[in-house]
């Protein structure tokens, strides 16, 4: 004999057992400033002996709040975002907040999609790497509270990393060693970080007399790796610098395929400090970001955005630091 599903406890019974209206009942929950505190208490106690949890989608449309925060990320398989999700997740959970997370493949349509849908769910936006012209985004902040992750767009709040002090670091690492240059093998053409990254790369190479040469665009993937080594090998290059770590593991990958010695032949750096980068063949010089801070911190900005509606946007720089590995070494004689 099937068991017959009991019923969820609804306001109008909670409203009947406490012998109050169902705006009562309301008010207790999420306006208690405008219900007397005896009644209050005796409608909280009604409600926690018939097992009443409030509706979540009821009382957004009271207070226009819905305790909600979305993380939007061009990829959620790369590793470079676990961190940040943790930190994004450990910053909401503290604040009240529910964090949920939206994929948009690399695609700005996609990216846009997601927004749009999301929009009316939650009360802001952490986005990560966005695709997106800055216009779209300032258009977005119009409608919800925004922080960006590794992007800066005029009047909107920001978290970046220190791109032009680690590719300086980068470079000085590389001149030590003896290389004169290095190719740098560039990611997605809509990339913000990765055109500061390259930005700098130049600038650093320019006061240290090296030349610097872009490859690519290549997807910043495992398997962008094999096309990004054969063209950097065909240019004879000593050091190779990847837009992020799993292209630049994806290079080492191809490098082994084709019997070329790293470092011995050709040094390899990346960008992001990605899980596994210190566990490959050979350990992969990477340039470390914050990047479980960066999450959190961002969290940390949209909640006060949304109390500050009206103030000047909040743009914080996080410092970066050169991880030296075994994937770089001295150009061959």
């Amino acid at each position: 004999m099937a068991r017959e599903r009991r019923r969820r406890t609804t306001i109008v019974d909670v409203a009947d057992e406490a012998g109050v209206a169902a705006s009562t009942v309301s008010r207790s929950f999420t306006n208690p400033s405008r219900v007397n505190a005896a009644t209050r208490e005796h409608v909280l106690a009604v409600a926690e002996r018939l097992g009443y949890t409030p509706n979540a989608a009821a009382r957004a449309l009271e207070s226009g709040r819905t305790n909600t925060v979305a993380l939007v990320l061009p990829d959620i398989t790369n590793p470079y975002f676990f961190g940040l999700i943790k930190g994004a997740e450990r910053a909401a959970a503290a604040a009240g907040q529910t964090l949920v997370i939206g994929d948009t493949e690399e695609n700005p349509a996609a990216e846009a999609r997601v927004v749009r849908t999301l929009g009316p769910a939650v009360d802001g936006f952490v986005i990560c790497s966005s695709r997106l012209p800055d216009a779209d985004l300032v258009a977005a902040a119009q409608h919800d509270p925004l922080t960006l992750v590794n992007r800066q767009v005029t009047g909107l709040d920001s978290v970046v990393s220190d791109y032009q002090a680690g590719t300086r670091q980068i470079v000085d690492h590389l001149a030590s060693l003896g290389h004169q240059g290095f190719v740098f093998l560039g990611g997605p053409p809509e990339s913000w970080s990765g055109a500061r990254r390259w930005r700098g790369l130049q600038a650093a190479a320019r006061a240290r007399g090296m030349t610097a040469t872009r490859h690519g665009p290549y997807q910043p993937t495992l398997g962008g790796g094999v096309a990004a080594a054969d063209s950097a090998l065909a240019s004879g290059a000593t050091a190779l610098v990847a837009h992020n770590d799993l292209l630049a593991i994806g290079v080492l990958g191809r490098l082994r395929e084709r019997g070329v010695p790293v470092p011995g032949r050709v040094s390899v750096v990346g960008f992001d400090d990605i899980f596994g980068s210190e566990f490959c063949a050979p350990p992969l010089t990477t340039l470390a970001e914050r990047v479980r801070e960066a999450g959190g911190r961002a969290v940390e900005s949209l909640l006060m955005q949304m109390q500050r509606r009206d103030s000047q946007p909040a743009r914080l720089v996080l410092p970066t630091q050169l991880l030296v590995r075994a994937s770089t070494g001295p150009p061959p004689p």
